[in-house]
């Protein structure tokens, strides 16, 4: 998913940031606790589409990798 669009998307929820999981093709919003599916290149930002994140999941600093740490978190600027 492009940088510049990752920028531009909030939670539809809480409108907190979203962090892309490169791995499993989803976008996290660690406040809601929720992954949101990315199908085709395309976020779904539907909250019945969401799948809730168990304690397996729980995003931490050890696996900010997985978590797209070559992407910035939305809302901030890319250099």
């Amino acid at each position: 998913m492009e940088t510049r669009l990752l920028d531009l998307l909030v939670c539809p929820l809480c409108k907190g940031r979203l962090y892309a999981n490169v791995t499993r093709t989803e976008l996290i919003c660690k406040g809601d606790r929720l992954a949101f599916p990315v199908r085709d290149g395309v976020p779904v930002m539907l909250e019945d589409q969401a799948r809730s994140l168990g304690t397996d999941d729980a995003p931490t600093s050890s696996t900010q990798s997985e978590l797209g740490a070559d992407l910035p978190p939305s809302g901030t600027t890319s250099a």
